[in-house]
């Protein structure tokens, strides 16, 4: 097959050609008719993946059909058009048993823990648990972009944050998954917030539905600019999609909490991924004081101590422990 394959890291790849995979029991051999270029193919190029072997074939977002099947497969055949999302779980954990493969303790990638889609042809692991078949109305290059951008923004915002129409999602970084998080929001009913720097992506956002926009580097307080855009009213999930260094998510202060959905909850500094007042906080609904790891990353140690020290800084916990969310109306839950 023809491959992009690098060599060492940082330095230019070179089109080669390669022997074909052969898939193993449980997985497929996919012939890729599509694939996305990725920033995270940037990252595992600089050598900031330690997971990753040289010689290296890079790619994770691709579409293609079915070419070979391993022995164990049965529900996918020869010749169906497919994706697979960017983590790919095992499927026996106990993550994946609870519906968690994003963060399967074994999870393989394309492109990462194996040679990628930057090919004529890529593995695909445990196949019947993670190929997805493709409709004919989604052609090959759009749904090469569903399995890394679009999941992502997807599980966010439908999954953990559970927008509904008529709330206010805001939406820090429109890259890749920011815009994704816009459109899904958007589709969803809700009223989207986009914040970014360029003005470019701003057009987009607004394009791909986003009822305002923030160009966060010609306003004083980033934070105060979506109060004003939202009527001063509480946002209710938001989605920060810049990775690294200081974001504006940090300057929101109006979040309601993810358990009650009512309570209005001081910044926590983005130690936690939810969102919690003080008394959902202290009941623990994440079951982080009981294992330890928090239920939505289970990559990460709970930080509900970090918010509670944070909180008692801010001089807020007592004022949100007053209130405490009946049980029988609580929207989400974690």
């Amino acid at each position: 097959m023809r491959a992009v394959l690098y060599e060492r890291f940082g330095r230019r790849p070179r089109l080669t050609t390669l022997p074909d995979p052969e898939p193993p029991s449980h997985g497929a051999v996919i012939a890729v008719r599509a694939t996305g270029v990725c920033r995270s193919d940037w990252h595992g190029w600089r050598g900031h993946d330690d997971g990753i072997v040289l010689p290296h074939v890079p790619g994770h977002e691709f579409a293609g059909v079915v070419a070979a099947i391993g022995s164990d497969v049965r529900r996918f055949g020869e010749g169906e058009r497919v994706t697979t999302p960017f983590v790919s779980g095992c499927g026996a954990c106990p993550e994946c048993l609870a519906g968690d493969e994003q963060v399967c303790r074994d999870q393989t990638q394309p492109g990462f823990t194996h040679w990628g889609s930057f090919a004529e042809y890529v593995v695909v692991h445990h196949a019947d648990l993670n190929l997805v078949r493709l409709p004919e109305a989604i052609d090959d290059v759009s749904a090469a972009a569903l399995g890394c951008r679009v999941v992502t923004a997807f599980r966010a915002v439908v999954d953990q944050a559970e927008l509904v129409s008529g709330e206010w999602l805001a939406v820090q970084g429109c890259g890749g998954v920011g815009l994704s998080a816009v459109m899904i929001g958007a589709a969803l009913g809700a009223r989207v917030v986009a914040v970014d720097v360029d003005e470019p992506a701003l057009t987009l956002a607004r394009e791909l539905g986003a009822s305002v926009t923030i160009d966060a580097g010609s306003v004083d307080d980033v934070a105060a600019a979506v109060m004003d855009a939202t009527d001063g009213g509480a946002v209710h999930p938001g989605c920060d999609t810049i990775f690294g260094g200081e974001t504006v998510t940090d300057d929101f202060i109006t979040e309601r909490c993810s358990l009650c959905g009512e309570c209005i909850v001081e910044n926590t500094g983005g130690l936690c991924p939810v969102t919690l007042c003080a008394k959902s906080l202290l009941n623990g609904p994440c079951g982080g004081a009981i294992d330890g790891k928090c239920e939505v990353d289970r990559n990460q140690d709970c930080g509900w101590q970090l918010i509670y020290d944070r909180l008692l800084e801010l001089g807020r916990l007592e004022d949100m422990a007053a209130y405490i969310p009946p049980k029988n109306n609580a929207k989400r839950s974690h």
